[in-house]
């Protein structure tokens, strides 16, 4: 055997990705139509490495893997896939298989795989589903994008709180429909509304005489069935939970958020917020060319007209620059330093109001801190700047002028980054999608201002 050969009959690199020689290797073997043999190799990996394997593929092959090992791709492979391949393999399966599918997963699962479909595909899968699935899964439906009610299951275990622990170690035994996966039952009054919850660990480890009212945590942490799923990530966060229940308007317990979902959301929440900050719609490598022109595009467009208003201000000093050449060098360390001045402080500005550590409490006194941040770091950066010019043009008076600049521009760029996503916060806006547009026009704008101003003010170039 040679090494190529060995490292194709490996499936993982040592970053625990799947190795190109692995790859290469099933998609020739579909190529020369040995689906077999191509099955055989597939099948020993976990779900989400097969899922790996799908994205891995080219577009125009994905079709041909797929139907040679239709059968290892099932619910937990399409639950594990990028949204945008999944929606792919989807449109190719008929209604029916889709609903197989979708019939093996927890109900968050299969909301997942049907949501991003067309409706009139949507309908045809769900008819297709047996009427207790269809019915959990039209009414997750039936809640906002991005909620709790999308994102929790239905399958959970819920008790009587007169119950006593052998109850419900018999009732667990004893009901095989019963969830498979969980790690503490609900304890609920006659209306269904959570009374406390307990954990599988104290069931386990106390007499089965007791009461559940007697085990039973009473402090738990409620999900309003509406709330956004990045406040339950805060929450989860905050509180360290593993699940959580979910509640309606009326406090009765409708399912369960757990933390092997909420990991998902934090990740995919903190993406999204960082490609937002660079107009980079979703960011995503198997995202469509044509729906990625269109998400950066307008972005561009738009920073095309805020660069404009920049523009405009260095024309009108345009005779300044022509008698000084030097204000022209200098320019871009300006906007460039007052730009990454007011970028970090966007970024802070920005996690912190998405993690809820900025509020209305703290947003007087989040704006002095950064004011004197601001102060420091432009004080530091204008004695640098203004001694190093001094010295390279022999003019005290040009160094005396862009360190004042300087200061003024730093202290507007760390302004800048709180109060332009403070305010499309207030707006009801998301404070990641245009800040740094706004942030970036107002730090080249006022540093070009403030630069030009102070040269013609003092006389340097007349």
């Amino acid at each position: 055997m040679t090494d190529e050969t060995d490292t194709a009959d490996t499936p993982h690199e040592g970053h625990d990705g799947l190795s190109p020689d692995f790859v290469r290797a099933i998609l020739d073997l579909v190529e020369a139509g040995d689906a077999e043999a191509a099955r055989e190799k597939v099948e020993p990996l976990h779900p989400a490495d097969i899922a790996d394997l799908v994205e891995l593929t080219p577009g125009d092959q994905r079709h041909a893997l797929a139907a040679a090992i239709a059968g290892l791709i099932d619910g937990e492979v399409l639950a594990e896939m990028n949204d945008w391949v999944r929606e792919d393999l989807i449109d190719a399966l008929e209604p029916h298989e889709v609903a197989d599918i979708a019939a093996e997963l927890d109900t968050d699962d299969a909301v997942a795989i049907i949501e991003d479909m067309e409706e009139e595909d949507q309908r045809a899968v769900l008819r297709a589903l047996d009427p207790d699935d269809r019915a959990a899964i039209e009414e997750a439906l039936s809640y906002p994008e991005e909620s709790a009610g999308r994102l929790m299951q239905r399958e959970l275990i819920a008790v009587p709180e007169h119950w006593t622990v052998g109850d419900v170690l018999d009732f667990l035994r004893g009901n095989d429909d019963l969830a498979t996966d969980f790690w503490e039952i609900f304890v609920v009054d006659p209306a269904h509304h959570p009374v406390g919850t307990c954990a599988l660990s104290w069931i386990l480890r106390t007499p089965r005489a007791i009461s559940m009212r007697d085990v039973m945590q009473r402090e738990q942490t409620l999900i309003p069935v509406e709330m956004d799923q990045e406040e339950v990530a805060l929450r989860f966060q905050k509180y360290a939970l593993i699940s959580a229940a979910v509640v309606d308007d009326s406090g009765r317990l409708v399912g369960m958020i757990t933390v092997d979902d909420i990991v998902h959301i934090i990740q995919e929440e903190a993406g999204e917020d960082a490609l937002l900050l660079s107009g980079a719609g979703d960011g995503d490598i198997n995202e469509p060319i044509r729906d990625s022109y269109r998400a950066r595009v307008r972005w561009l467009v738009a920073n095309l007209f805020t660069a404009l208003v920049a523009s405009s201000i260095i024309a009108m000093f345009g005779a300044a620059i022509e008698q000084m050449v030097a204000l022209a060098v200098l320019m871009p360390i300006v906007a460039s330093v007052g730009g990454n001045a007011g970028t970090q402080t966007m970024a802070i500005v920005v996690r912190a109001l998405a993690t809820n550590q900025l509020t209305q409490s703290n947003t007087v006194r989040t704006i002095r801190r950064e004011i004197l941040v601001a102060i420091l770091n432009g004080g530091t950066i204008a004695l640098l700047l203004g001694v190093g010019a001094g010295l390279i043009f022999a003019n005290p008076a040009l160094g005396m002028v862009i360190a004042v600049a300087m200061v003024i521009n730093i202290l507007v760029a760390g302004l800048a980054g709180v109060l332009v996503p403070v305010t499309l916060e207030r707006m009801k806006q998301d404070p990641a999608v245009a800040s740094s547009v706004f942030v970036t026009m107002v730090t080249d704008s006022m540093g070009f201002l403030a630069f030009l101003g102070l040269a013609v003010a003092a006389g340097l170039t007349g």
